[in-house]
């Protein structure tokens, strides 16, 4: 072997130990947070796991609605595959809660509502362990690429820690993970004694 091609040959072999040591990229999937720790607006969620879409859902029985609502709700894929495995949600872990206006007149549409182009709100659950106490965050999106972490002392905390099917998250309402969970036995002691109650009311 010549000096020339063996000294091509090492400098490759250089130059791609030096490749392989590096560390690899935060996907698109994970979090990314600006410097003053706001969380960026995940721009891709639309190619997430669709979980749900609820339709002029509320939690609070005496609000009323002016406009019909539709929400729509995607989750990062590796975060579903764990929960297909393990009925738990892992860190890193981010819902993407997307608000539509409804609408009935359109198109051939003769009845019923249907999503129109019109978004309300996104908002984000984040399981972030090192970085939050409570390990879930919440975010709200107004059409910016950053917000800041909403407030612990806001009502969707406790709301969510005291109705949330699985990890503080509302499972319940997604269809095709609760039987999962349920298979699993990671349903929160709080959620089974609710929908316990609520069995007992209707007899």
């Amino acid at each position: 072997m010549n000096a020339k091609l063996f000294a091509a040959i090492l400098a490759s072999i250089t130059l791609f130990g030096q490749l392989g040591s590096r560390p690899s990229p935060v996907t698109s999937q994970d979090p990314f947070y600006t410097a003053d720790g706001q969380l960026r607006f995940p721009e891709n969620f639309r190619r997430w796991v669709y979980l749900s879409t609820g339709f002029d859902m509320s939690y609070n029985a005496s609000l009323s609605k002016d406009q019909h609502m539709f929400d729509n709700v995607f989750v990062n894929p590796e975060a579903y595959r764990t929960f297909l495995h393990t009925g738990t949600w892992p860190d890193k872990t981010m819902f993407v809660l997307e608000s539509r206006r409804a609408q009935s007149t359109g198109s051939i549409n003769k009845a019923g509502q249907f999503q129109g182009t019109s978004v309300v709100g996104v908002d984000v659950h984040l399981k972030d362990e090192s970085r939050f106490a409570g390990k879930w965050a919440f975010f709200g999106f107004g059409g910016s690429k950053a917000a800041k972490m909403i407030p612990t002392s806001a009502d969707c905390y406790s709301c969510h820690a005291q109705h949330g099917a699985v990890d503080t998250t509302f499972v319940q309402f997604y269809p095709t993970l609760l039987p999962i969970a349920t298979a699993k036995g990671t349903l929160s002691p709080s959620y089974l004694q609710e929908t316990t109650s609520a069995r007992s009311t209707v007899r």
